[in-house]
């Protein structure tokens, strides 16, 4: 079988709709776009958004809740993936090099999951008390910057 021998199903396809061409056509006159008004004149594009004056859904639904403006994002790393770095210091930079957070300039904080084998030193911008137990087991240090 090739591509240029295939053809469609009868009756998948439909002819196009070949509109103003007269009054027998069915689509003659103002080619089925109704009489007046912008969706009649060519070039009119309604907003996605538009709901033909209906009220829109952003003002149906009910607003709920508040944005704390006082909120802190932190990066989180586990333990685990500090440990398969392989590497006796750990800082921001390092991290940011290594894929595990987007940017070293933004907080970073350490938590405890997984398991700590090697001597490491971090610095980091927080620690959970998990986290630190662990570095510390280890024989390591943990560093708030």
């Amino acid at each position: 079988m090739k591509l240029d021998s295939l053809t469609p199903v009868p009756g998948s396809t439909k002819n196009r709709k070949r509109v103003g061409r007269g009054h027998g056509s069915g689509l003659g006159k103002s080619a089925g776009r109704g009489d007046k008004g912008a969706q009649q004149r060519s070039g009119f594009k309604r907003r996605p958004w538009f709901e033909g004056g209906q009220m829109a859904l952003a003002r149906r639904l009910p607003r709920r809740g508040f944005t704390n403006i006082f909120r802190k994002e932190s990066q989180i790393v586990n333990l685990e993936a500090i440990e398969s770095l392989g590497l006796d210091t750990v800082d921001a930079q390092i991290l940011a090099d290594n894929g595990l957070v987007r940017s070293a300039l933004k907080p970073i904080k350490i938590l405890g999951d997984g398991e700590l084998k090697s001597k490491v030193t971090i610095t980091a911008s927080a620690f959970s008390a998990s986290a630190i137990e662990q570095i510390e087991k280890a024989g390591g240090t943990a560093t708030v910057q």
